[in-house]
């Protein structure tokens, strides 16, 4: 039994090597896309580049995340965590060294491989080493500090960016590394599951991610009407048919399919899908909007996203407590339609656009929005399967959010006209920037609608989140096994 207490010296450690850890990844979520412009100028890559850049690290983490997890319950979970925290690292300095977009894209892809390893890693040291009376706090500590560095990360990128350059958005990541991995060899305990004795789901997981990657490249090229992009589409559509059979029929799924048997779980999550498309592809076209259009510098614009994050680690913990007395379906309910309200907002923020008057206020009423959803949605993700596959539900519908994202990151572009030149011509990305919030207000209307004829309330014995406060704009809190009631 874990018996490591958080006031001791080790607790400590253990707290900073995972939020450490953790920091990294999120992190680099939320800087890159403030560096977009820079990025693309520097290396003269065109929009469908800047696509991949987000989209290729992406792939390879919602692809494989739920491996990672499996790797490090078999494998020793601080093992597979330092792995994945020195892999990130190699990955980053490549990123950080490319001569070109095309160099860039592969080590993002690299990039989202380290991330699926130390992602769930983190929390799962921290759930294995702390001792029962303990636990509950330092998941929260761990959740909190974690949204610090998202709420950091638009921040210091845009500082980074407009002051040594972009390449440092990357080349950060690997002094972090090289404090955390010793740290956790030294301090943190070794733990495993001594049930993971099954075997792994590779194929799946290298289905999964094929599909997301042939679908994504169909979106990101399809304005070129090239054979290329139709084979793309038909291999795409064909992997996630087998990713499926695989699943069904595999011994050991990475994704057991009966989980979806319950309703709620299966609605939950395509709420999830509806409001983090939305969130993916608002936050990618934002950070360009107010560079290229408003004409703002790197460190402003992302300077001026930070309220929907600080919102979230204000106010999450009482929104969660809110939806445990009342039920999440209000909240799921209303939540989507503020989001929208504040997308529409967003159609306000255009050339001369004032701070105060024009983005404030629609990334208020964004941020709380994501505040009244997130929290339920996490809860009612639990709530619908046993306790004993808590870690599993909330895999699933974390990547299930990072995948509904990279699609809307691909497909926005596509369904507003943006040409490959967009986001160097204000006038160009502007007109496509309209019709884009349009869309990702429609797309969270329907999650609206979806949650209100589907949600019920739970089951007053049902797991609830650990993590009761989080900072990440992009995807839900990820949540690890739960104690039985």
């Amino acid at each position: 039994m874990p018996d490591v207490r958080l006031a001791s010296p080790q607790g400590r450690w253990i707290l900073l090597t995972t939020v450490l850890g953790s920091s990294m990844a999120l992190l680099d979520s939320t800087v890159v896309n403030v560096a977009l412009p820079h990025i693309g100028r520097d290396l003269g890559a065109d929009l469908a580049a800047l696509q991949w850049t987000v989209n290729a690290y992406m792939v390879t983490l919602a692809g494989l995340i739920l491996l990672g997890g499996a790797l490090g319950d078999r494998f020793g979970r601080r093992r597979i965590f330092v792995l994945g925290v020195l892999w990130f690292a190699a990955a980053s300095l490549l990123c950080g060294l490319a001569p070109n977009a095309g160099v860039l894209i592969a080590a993002r892809a690299l990039q989202g491989v380290g991330g699926a390893l130390l992602t769930p890693g983190s929390l799962a040291l921290i759930q294995a080493s702390f001792h029962a009376d303990d636990r509950g706090r330092a998941v929260g500590l761990w959740s909190g500090f974690g949204g610090v560095g998202a709420a950091v990360g638009p921040f210091l990128g845009g500082w980074l960016v407009d002051g040594p350059g972009w390449r440092w958005v990357f080349l950060l990541n690997v002094p972090l590394a090289l404090l955390c991995a010793p740290v956790a060899l030294r301090h943190v305990p070794e733990s495993s599951d001594e049930r993971a004795h099954t075997r792994f789901d590779v194929l799946g997981a290298a289905l999964c991610a094929a599909a997301l990657a042939l679908l994504t490249y169909a979106l990101i090229e399809a304005r070129t009407a090239s054979w290329a992009v139709a084979l793309s589409a038909v291999a795409g559509v064909a992997a996630a048919v087998a990713f499926v059979v695989v699943e069904r029929r595999g011994a050991d799924p990475m994704m057991p399919l009966d989980v979806f048997s319950s309703r709620q779980f299966t609605a939950v999550n395509l709420v999830t899908l509806c409001v983090y498309a939305a969130f993916g592809g608002f936050f990618f076209l934002a950070a360009l909007q107010l560079q290229v259009v408003v004409g703002w510098s790197a460190l402003a614009a992302g300077t001026a996203l930070l309220p929907t994050t600080v919102l979230m680690l204000l106010l999450s913990a009482r929104s969660g407590e809110l939806a445990e007395r009342l039920g999440p379906r209000l909240q799921l309910t209303a939540g989507p339609l503020l989001c929208a309200a504040g997308m529409l907002l967003m159609l306000r923020v255009g050339p001369g656009a004032s701070y105060l008057a024009d983005v404030l206020p629609a990334l208020l009423v964004l941020g709380l929005g994501m505040v009244t959803l997130v929290a339920p949605l996490t809860a009612s993700v639990l709530a619908a399967v046993d306790t004993a596959r808590a870690g599993l539900a909330s895999g699933i519908n974390n990547a299930a959010a990072r995948a509904a994202g990279l699609v809307a990151v691909a497909a926005l572009p596509l369904l507003t006209g943006m040409g490959e030149e967009a986001y160097r011509s204000a006038s160009a990305f502007d007109d496509a920037f309209g019709p884009a919030m349009l869309i990702c207000a429609g797309v969270l209307v329907a999650g609206s609608v979806i949650a209100f004829t589907t949600v019920r309330r739970p089951a007053p014995d049902c797991p609830r989140p650990e993590c009761r406060t989080h900072g990440s704009v992009l995807t839900p809190p990820l949540e690890g096994d739960h104690p039985a009631p």
